[in-house]
């Protein structure tokens, strides 16, 4: 972590040194302000910070400051040729001075136009005192006021270490010391990979359209040498250790911190590159980042669609002009670096949310994806077998949300993909992929999942299996849910409940009992399925 913070426009970053008073400071002190204190140039220039002040009407005062130096004068040693004089300003400009301040009335009535004409022309801070000023008084001042402020950077600076040091020994995720830096900030910040993509981020959501729109364009601009027309005020550190780069912390404009922002966040880098090196060729980043980013969208944790998507396009997940399809792969281990390189392989994008939450039918493991394919691009039934083949290998039960075009329209796909794995198979489809478009009762459930009347009717008329599951450890919802899934065939509805044909029929008969209901009955089987579409419905994590 050698290389220096960059601001955006190129080049190492020019970080203000918060312990350091500035020129503009000083002149605002009580000491100074008293001598009636004028700027004559360098106005832009004010913020110049002021390592020490020097108090000197020597000519070759030049030779003995080493830079930033607020240098005082009342100018009684200065050389009285123009040209001399301008050499005189030449040698504190070269030095690099913070700037030059002229007591009047001592030995200058009023200032020469030739320091005042040669000031200008290099920028240089010339400030002129009306009143008589004791600059012993000043030069305490100043003085007590760097030191000062010398060590609260100090302890400000020890006071990050220890935070950040703390969170890598306590082994935390990327996404929560992003949180802690934008905390410490007060200002948002990015992690992003060596691809421009971002990792995780802590941005306030009124703000994420604006701060994630076009993010990989702006970010490359940022990261550009020379002037780049970029953002400005990013302020960029790399995340890096033992000669490997694995990405860029980027924070926005905010509020100077004690310890220096650029400090601040060269310390979360190194918590960060510390936690990589002990995570060893596992990519954690995405595993963690993108999967906690798609299960906040599925939860409703966001302010905006305009955010959102992003949000999204900023992770990697182009949502614009695209087709999005939500998926879940049950009964597999789905590894998010295979599925991401098959939805690259058919011109697609993939982001993997919740995976191993036993949400998939009979408890299996089961991953819900968000795929983005470009808008003419076929995801037909031979694709999606070639997608799931390359994400998650053989065995994978498939299920497919509607094609969709928009966030909103995506979540919706997500949530009929989800509801789809939590049903048996039904209608041409083999066991291996569902699709919602062949559900037509499912997409109206999860169209319609928040209509108080709906959750209603499921649980009015499951409410006697519900109850008689719930006191003898009962299989009764599970034996309907296989009659309704084969309702013209009683020998493969016993085979699904794996239950035998005798038991089985025992238990037909014990549901017809508690409903008082015929399970022949067609307006009944609909009624009982969607009832049971509707209980299975329920939001991930109930």
């Amino acid at each position: 972590m050698h290389d220096a913070a960059r601001e955006a426009g190129g080049g190492p970053a020019r970080v203000s040194v918060p312990e350091l008073p500035t020129v503009g400071e000083v002149l605002h002190l009580e000491v100074v302000a008293a001598g009636l204190p004028e700027v004559l140039s360098g106005a832009a220039a004010l913020d110049n910070p002021v390592r020490w002040v020097h108090a000197s009407d020597s000519a070759g005062v030049a030779r003995l400051l080493n830079g930033g130096e607020l240098l005082l004068s009342t100018g009684s040693g200065w050389p009285q040729d123009p040209d001399a004089l301008r050499a005189f300003i030449a040698g504190l400009i070269e030095v690099g001075v913070a700037g030059l301040v002229l007591e009047l009335g001592t030995h200058y009535r009023w200032t020469p136009a030739v320091i005042v004409d040669s000031a200008r022309a290099h920028g240089l801070v010339l400030v002129v005192l009306h009143h008589e000023v004791r600059y012993v008084a000043v030069t305490e001042v100043v003085h007590r006021l760097i030191i000062d402020r010398q060590t609260a950077a100090l302890r400000a600076r020890d006071e990050v270490r220890e935070r950040f040091t703390a969170l890598t020994l306590r082994g935390s995720p990327a996404d929560y010391v992003v949180q802690q830096l934008a905390f410490t900030l007060a200002a948002p910040v990015v992690l992003e990979n060596m691809a421009h993509e971002v990792v995780a981020a802590e941005v306030p959501p009124a703000r994420e359209a604006e701060v994630f729109a076009d993010w990989e364009r702006r970010s490359r601009s940022a990261h550009q040498s020379g002037p780049a027309g970029g953002e400005a005020g990013w302020l960029v550190v790399p995340v890096e250790a033992r000669g490997t780069r694995w990405g860029h912390l980027v924070a926005l404009p905010g509020p100077e911190h004690a310890a220096g922002r650029a400090g601040v966040l060269q310390q979360g880098a190194i918590a960060l590159a510390l936690g990589r090196l002990a995570d060893g060729p596992v990519d954690e980043w995405e595993r963690q980042a993108r999967r906690r980013l798609l299960d906040r969208l599925l939860a409703g944790r966001f302010a905006s669609v305009a955010g959102a998507s992003a949000r999204l396009g900023a992770a990697g997940l182009p949502v614009a002009g695209r087709r999005l399809f939500g998926m879940v792969l049950s009964g597999v281990e789905v590894a998010a670096e295979q599925a991401d390189a098959a939805a690259r392989g058919i011109g697609g994008r993939v982001i993997i949310g919740r995976v191993g939450d036993g949400s998939g039918l009979g408890g299996a493991s089961a991953a819900t994806l968000l795929l983005s394919l470009p808008p003419d691009e076929a995801f037909s039934d031979a694709a999606v077998a070639e997608f799931a083949l390359a994400a998650a290998g053989d065995g994978a039960v498939v299920s497919v949300g509607s094609a969709a075009t928009g966030l909103d329209e995506a979540l919706t796909s997500l949530q009929e993909a989800i509801d789809l794995s939590r049903t048996g198979p039904r209608g041409r489809r083999t066991p291996q992929l569902r699709r919602a478009d062949d559900r037509p009762l499912v997409r109206l459930v999860t169209n319609l999942r928040a209509d108080h009347r709906l959750l209603e009717h499921g649980e009015r008329m499951l409410a006697p299996l519900i109850e008689h599951d719930l006191r003898r450890g009962g299989d009764l919802l599970d034996v309907l849910a296989a009659v309704l899934a084969h309702p013209a065939n009683r020998t493969a509805a016993a085979a699904a409940s794996h239950l035998s044909r005798s038991v089985f029929y025992q238990r037909i008969a014990l549901i017809e009992q508690l409903l008082a209901m015929d399970l022949d009955d067609g307006e009944t089987q609909t009624a009982l399925h969607l009832a049971l579409l509707v209980r299975r419905s329920a939001p991930l994590g109930r």
